[in-house]
């Protein structure tokens, strides 16, 4: 006697109901794995943590004397912070320039670390934010040279800025003329609103 369309359709749904249970443990099986792992890879960095005492210690009596040094770049570093949110607040929209996005500069993850102390978090944190201010203020300032001057040197620049190869090379006055009022609208990162085209003259005060 062949099965009737209720025998097939509840078998099928035994098999559904087997699938879905099992697709259940095993994604409760690799959840079980994944926080066991990573419960011993906690273990095994907190292994290559060194105390503060220790830490200390081990410390030249030169290097532990230079720290006041080290840590009073908190006050430049705060007041360029400042000073660069401030400047591009106030400037580039007047300029039409898109403003820099200060949160992909400044980025703080290394402070989580388990086998860091307290010092080495501390210092992960402050050079954290003392390069990435100095990145912010670059990128700021690169978008400020591209509006205003963007002509390449005559000597060659170390390590210049990702926007310095699409400047005009230096002595290329018709380029320059030409292609300012260009340049000054290729920011790549976001579109720039629709606006007039501003005067070819110096516009600086």
């Amino acid at each position: 006697m062949k099965p009737s369309i209720d025998d097939l359709l509840r078998r099928i749904q035994l098999l559904q109901d087997e699938l879905e249970e099992e697709y259940r443990r095993q994604r409760d099986d690799f959840e079980r794995k994944r926080v066991e792992l990573a419960e011993e890879l906690l273990r095994q960095q907190r292994r290559y943590k060194t105390g503060l005492f220790r830490f200390l210690l081990r410390s030249r009596l030169l290097v532990a004397l230079t720290a006041p040094i080290i840590y009073a770049g908190w006050v430049p570093f705060l007041l360029l912070d400042l000073f660069v949110t401030l400047y591009q607040t106030i400037c580039f929209p007047i300029y039409r320039i898109p403003k820099v996005r200060r949160s992909d500069y400044l980025v703080f993850d290394r402070e989580d670390l388990p086998y860091l102390n307290l010092i080495e978090k501390f210092n992960c944190f402050y050079c954290a934010y003392g390069n990435g201010v100095a990145a912010y203020a670059r990128e700021v300032a690169a978008r400020t040279e591209q509006y205003w001057c963007p002509i390449k040197h005559a000597r060659r620049v170390q390590a210049a800025h990702d926007r310095y190869p699409k400047f005009f090379d230096y002595g290329d006055a018709e380029a320059f003329r030409q292609g300012l009022q260009r340049l000054r609208r290729q920011y790549d990162d976001e579109p720039r609103p629709a606006s007039p085209t501003p005067p070819e003259h110096d516009e600086r005060p």
